[in-house]
């Protein structure tokens, strides 16, 4: 892998970041382009994707410390101030809330924001995965001998040091109780990457139903959720409940949510349309 991709002068530019930056202009770009067929001013969406970018950073740091706490302590400054460890969920929730926050003072509708966000969202994630790929951060799956296995020993979180919380991978893989670095593993973001793609077409493809404002986000959320539930069951991840990781706790959380939610607002919509039938 290649989490350094090349320098200019002092400056090293590392893949991660430049992949999350292109995922935020790519996300940036279509948000702009549904909020002006969407009747609003394009800057509008400029600020979204900045406060996206702001609070997303901070949210997905916040929940990677506290989800390595015992880490955070022994370092405070060094791990919060650390260029890699960011949790995406915790990035959606804390910039969906200040962006809600913002757009509540504006006056705006705000599912109408959210399903104009929801493509942009899909496809953004799904460059940004491509940059954990390429930095080996430790978001890969586990051991496999398919032949589109990826090899993450070069990565800032090999192997070795990603396998110590899972014995029963070091029994079966380990040589002297380590996980060698060159072993060949799931390449989840990847696979997420794919999954992204095909997502973001489906949600392009519905923008312009006729659906109730907030259906499109509630489909974002469905989809959103099983894949991420889904990929998990490879993924390197910790399971905390029930066989569950964390990532897939909160994905049934999303998946049901979306799920009440779309109902609700597809049958709240129904009725709205027989009322304009019988004017």
């Amino acid at each position: 892998m290649y989490p350094e991709l090349f320098k200019i002068g002092p400056f090293t530019v590392h893949s991660f970041g430049l992949m999350m930056a292109i995922g935020f202009i790519v996300a940036s770009w279509i948000l702009t382009k549904e909020l002006t067929r969407k009747g609003y001013q394009p800057n509008l969406g400029s600020t979204v994707t900045l406060l996206a970018v702001i609070f997303g950073i901070i949210g997905s740091k916040m929940l990677f410390l506290i989800e390595d706490w015992d880490h955070f302590i022994l370092n405070p400054l060094g791990e919060a101030f650390s260029p890699g460890g960011l949790t995406w969920y915790g990035g959606f929730f804390l910039a969906t809330f200040v962006i809600w926050l913002y757009i509540r003072k504006k006056k705006i509708s705000f599912l109408k924001i959210c399903d104009a966000a929801a493509p942009a969202l899909m496809i953004g994630y799904g460059i940004a995965r491509i940059g954990c790929h390429l930095a080996g951060d430790g978001d890969y799956g586990m051991p496999t001998d398919l032949p589109w296995g990826a090899v993450y020993s070069n990565g800032t979180y090999p192997p070795m040091i990603a396998f110590r919380e899972f014995p029963e991978i070091v029994q079966q893989y380990g040589v002297n109780g380590i996980v060698p670095n060159d072993i060949t593993v799931h390449p989840t973001p990847l696979y997420e990457f794919f999954s992204s793609i095909i997502l973001f077409l489906i949600l392009w493809r519905l923008r312009k139903k006729n659906f109730a404002d907030g259906t499109i986000f509630m489909f974002y959320l469905i989809l959103c959720g099983i894949s991420r539930f889904l990929v998990e069951f490879i993924r390197l991840n910790p399971r905390i409940l029930f066989g569950l990781s964390e990532a897939q706790l909160i994905s049934i959380v999303l998946i049901i949510f979306g799920i009440i939610g779309s109902i609700i607002l597809i049958k709240t919509k129904q009725p709205m349309k027989m009322s304009n039938q019988l004017l």
